[in-house]
């Protein structure tokens, strides 16, 4: 992609504006969050003690609208501590120039940093930035530095007390995540009666996953209908994909196929009605066809073999499904000892060597967070030296609009610069009109900033150019009350926006930190992670009495965070003006096909496990013994640009066939498997 087409596309993508589900409670209840702050500190204190302590309440609130698996009060609190240490800090060298920036850069390069923990966690450190920027700017002593910081953490009290008394929709989060797994489970039942190799994204399941994770006061309190559809999801995606693969279940034509077809239409209806009670806290109601269609006929099971038996697997599950779902919300239960082994959330003070090591892992050069954090630091650090030189009153809006717009990856960041402009423009405009005309008091400003805060907070998902354009109205606003004249503040809030995201551009430009040379590299961890779990699925047919689940569910999750890893690079990739340097994107995308079709096999042949008494198959250990090596020389070759070789295991497998064993679902899935990796050297020719 050339460089005028990649700003285009970060320009189109910036000023979308998309349809997303409005939460009107949820914005009021933040919105009064602020207004309590607001009105005390104005009751109170002064006009500018409120301005500076609303950012307190403003943050925290912003903080419970994240997509978290965390408790919403956890977030407030965790905002406003943080955003209380940096303002705390950033009145101590706030007098001089040069302390302050030293703290503004190694400050900002720790919240740069923070992205490597995750989104919220960076989100949270570039607020710290934004409060650290912005309140300093009201001169004060030790003491009042204090009690700023106090104020900006009983800003955060407040919005978690508000959600602990106003409860909106509890475990909604958690309810959707599980409930998009099994909506998406139905969507690829159906796409499997006109494709039986349809792909099947596993991002719902991970994202189900991690809303299942809890702490033990919720363990004790969480509904029953979050509690097994998670895991029954699980088990029924292989048997939908053994049933309907043509190789190990129906024929591809005649009447099992018919029956197969049948099947799948009725599960994909059981899995939407699940979905649909889990998602709005009702019981489970079924068609009478759906249920017919899961009963034996009465000629027969019509299915035989290995399609028989998922079909009968499959029965069984959906029934569990439904009765699992069919509870009252308000029974509970504790989690079980496996689930608080496996599920445990651990507690805020525990994630402190968690993210430590997450730091560590990312603290090298060739890091995109590494290189993020300092580029985010100098971009600060330049935009309020620059904007001090300029003497603007209120110059700390050029770094402040970089630091908001900066993200790891080249498309967020241009993106999110073109829009920040375009929705500042609009709402200094707006608010300036207001002032200009109506010439408000501090009360009505301050009932104006707060219109603004629930826009904001109701629109928040629509696009960053709307929630700038709320911000700015609420700045204009909010610095209305402390009399700020509207004419200064919507000129330099508009001259130094542009700066600002005119100096994030660059940084990004002369410090990149490009995601295409390393599409190699993040997909020989996704081979190196599928054949991991083909390895452990084998060994359980190598070794059938010795068959460990959880070895294989390990594997399985590390080739989904895999693949997720690899995806999350691709959509980056193809968004930056880079050449492929040896992995063009047509061949990303076949090899990824390819990958997905492997885990696809592997997961068919996880789904008709031997029992444990069976006999041990020496084919499938041979296989195994073959494969292992095969796939090590292949990530190595992957990543270095030459040609693969699968040689060994096809040959390993033609012994395996000809044995007599060629009627089995391991010998037959493993061919599938052969095919796939046969793709996959096709799609990635050797550099030049």
């Amino acid at each position: 992609m050339t460089w005028s087409r990649a700003l285009k596309e970060a320009a189109r993508s910036g000023l979308t504006i998309e349809r997303a589900k409005l939460t009107p409670l949820i914005a009021i209840r933040g919105t009064v969050g602020v207004a309590v702050v607001l009105g005390l500190c104005l009751w109170w204190g002064s006009p500018a003690l409120a301005v500076s302590s609303a950012f307190g309440a403003f943050s925290a609130g912003i903080a419970t609208f994240q997509r978290s698996m965390r408790p919403r009060p956890v977030l407030a609190l965790a905002v406003a501590g943080a955003l209380a240490v940096s303002t705390f800090l950033g009145y101590l060298a706030a007098a001089h120039l040069v302390a302050f920036v030293l703290l503004l850069t190694g400050w900002t390069f720790l919240a740069g940093l923070a992205w490597a923990i995750g989104p919220v966690s960076g989100l949270i450190g570039t607020q710290t930035v934004a409060i650290m920027l912005i309140t300093v700017t009201l001169p004060t002593s030790v003491l009042g530095a204090l009690a700023h910081a106090a104020l900006i953490a009983f800003g955060g009290l407040v919005q978690a007390t508000l959600v602990v008394l106003f409860p909106v929709r509890p475990w909604g989060i958690q309810r959707d995540a599980l409930a998009d797994a099994l909506a998406a489970e139905a969507d690829y039942a159906r796409r499997l009666r006109h494709d039986p190799v349809a792909p099947f994204d596993p991002a719902p399941l991970m994202d189900a996953r991690l809303a299942s994770a809890v702490t033990p006061r919720q363990a004790k309190r969480r509904p029953v209908q979050l509690h097994g559809p998670r895991g029954l999801a699980e088990r029924v995606r292989p048997v939908l994909a053994s049933l309907a693969d043509p190789v190990v279940g129906a024929p591809l034509e005649g009447p099992e196929r018919d029956r197969a077809r049948e099947l799948l239409g009725a599960a994909a209806t059981v899995l939407d009605a699940v979905a649909h009670a889990v998602r709005h806290d009702r019981p489970v109601r079924l068609p009478p066809e759906a249920m017919a269609a899961l009963e034996v006929p009465a000629t027969g099971p019509m299915l035989t073999g290995p399609a028989r038996r998922s079909a009968y697997r499959l029965i069984s599950l959906l029934a569990d499904a439904v009765e699992l779902t069919d509870e009252p919300v308000e029974a509970t239960r504790p989690t079980t000892e496996a689930e608080r082994a496996h599920l445990l959330r651990p507690s805020v003070p525990k994630l402190v060597p968690v993210a430590l090591r997450a730091l560590r892992r990312e603290s090298r050069w060739s890091s995109h967070v590494f290189r993020h954090a300092l580029r985010v630091a100098a971009v600060a650090a330049t935009g309020y030296v620059l904007a001090t030189a300029l003497r603007f009153g209120h110059g700390y809006w050029a770094p402040l609009a970089a630091v908001m717009v900066m993200r790891p990856d080249f498309a967020q960041t241009y993106s999110r610069g073109v829009a920040r402009f375009a929705g500042t423009l609009v709402g200094v405009a707006v608010a300036g009109a207001l002032m200009a005309l109506a010439h408000p008091g501090a009360y009505v400003s301050a009932a104006l900033a707060l219109a603004c805060v629930f826009l904001m907070y109701l629109l928040m998902r629509t696009g960053f150019s709307v929630t700038s354009a709320c911000v700015a109205g609420y700045v204009v606003f909010l610095l209305g009350i402390v009399g700020a004249g509207w004419e200064q503040t919507v000129q330099e809030r508009v001259v130094l926006t542009l700066i600002g995201g005119v100096l994030a551009m660059l940084s990004y430009a002369l410090f990149p930190a490009w995601e295409t040379p390393r599409l190699r590299d993040r997909l020989a961890d996704w081979l190196t992670t599928n054949g991991r779990y083909a390895l452990a699925v084998l060994d359980g047919y190598a070794r059938p009495a010795e068959r460990r689940p959880r070895q294989v569910r390990e594997a399985l999750l590390d080739a989904r965070a895999a693949r997720a890893a690899w995806e999350a690079s691709e959509a980056r990739a193809e968004k930056e003006p880079v050449r492929h340097r040896g992995l063009s994107l047509p061949a990303a995308r076949a090899a990824s096909a390819a990958l997905a079709t492997m885990g696809r096999v592997t997961m068919i042949v996880e789904a008709h496990p031997p029992d444990r008494n069976a006999a041990p198959s020496p084919g499938a250990a041979a296989f195994a013994a073959a494969l292992g090596p095969a796939l090590d020389r292949a990530a190595r070759a992957l990543r270095d640009g030459t040609p693969l070789d699968w040689s060994a295991p096809q040959e390993t497998w033609e012994q395996w066939n000809a044995e007599g064993e060629h009627t089995g679902v391991a010998v037959r899935a493993c061919e599938l498997l052969l095919d796939a990796l046969d793709d996959l050297a096709e799609a990635l020719p050797p550099d030049p």
